[in-house]
């Protein structure tokens, strides 16, 4: 019997969520890899679905709205006082992904004490979401250093990366035009996928954590599906009961040879 409480019905996702621009995402199927739907329908998941819990690092300038972006999603609040975090803060999220239950840790961390802990805060994150103002220019010009710091302790090759514009509801749609160009750019460099939110209003973070939530899930299954294939090769042969009597054939076999 589960000691965690049933998913709730608004974490659910049967179907891959769709990206938010096509020049920019991860990829663009319409759906989740056939390996991976096969893997499900055979509960071939491995630890995924019982143990994994995919870490998530939201990072970004000062006041860009981290915390925000988190608290929306997983509270669905939004605080207009804004207090800077201290130290880290982080939440668990439950989703059912394909039938299997899928964990995310999203953490944040505060900028005045950040330097000390940054080491520790990138390491072993599978998800790293760089959060920018869509209001400033210079804090998405700041992405690719946070990309750079994030990736000194992290395997490039397994590291989904997104990059987010908060505070869509501030943008003038000419202003929104221009910067979003100049994001495009940057998540394409960055092999990053790009998205656009509004914390306030609540646009678009649930469909980006869904989208955050699968993918994720989608790269754990493959894994766990290439360590399950890389463990067939060194498997020992198994012998079923018509071959019981192998080991004294052979045996025998040797004794007459030596006669």
């Amino acid at each position: 019997m589960s000691v965690f409480p049933p998913i709730r019905r608004d974490r659910v996702i049967a179907q891959l969520p769709q990206c938010f621009r096509k020049e920019a995402a991860l990829h663009s199927k319409e759906d989740f890899n056939n390996k991976v739907k096969t893997a499900c329908q055979e509960q071939r998941t491995g630890t995924v679905g019982r143990f994994k819990i995919s870490k998530v690092i939201v990072v970004g300038d000062l006041a860009v709205g981290k915390t925000c972006l988190i608290n929306r999603f997983c509270k669905d609040t939004f605080d207009k006082n804004y207090k800077a975090t201290i130290g880290v803060d982080f939440e668990m999220e439950r989703f059912e992904v394909l039938g299997f239950v899928s964990r995310s840790q999203l953490d944040t961390a505060g900028q005045e004490r950040f330097k000390c802990i940054a080491s520790t805060y990138y390491r072993g994150a599978q998800v790293v979401i760089i959060a920018f103002d869509l209001t400033d220019v210079a804090s998405l010009d700041h992405t690719r250093q946070w990309l750079e710091d994030a990736l000194k302790e992290n395997d490039p090759t397994g590291v989904q990366l997104f990059i987010v514009g908060t505070k869509k509801d501030l943008s003038s749609p000419a202003q929104y035009a221009q910067i979003e160009q100049d994001a495009l750019k940057i998540a394409q460099e960055m092999s990053a996928e790009y998205w656009a939110v509004s914390s306030l209003t609540g646009e678009n973070v649930k469909e980006f954590f869904f989208r955050v939530a699968s993918l994720a899930f989608e790269m754990n299954v493959l894994a766990e599906l290439e360590k399950s294939g890389s463990r067939q090769i060194g498997d020992v042969v198994r012998i079923n009961s018509n071959s019981s009597n192998l080991y004294n054939t052979s045996k025998k076999k040797q004794s007459s040879c030596c006669q």
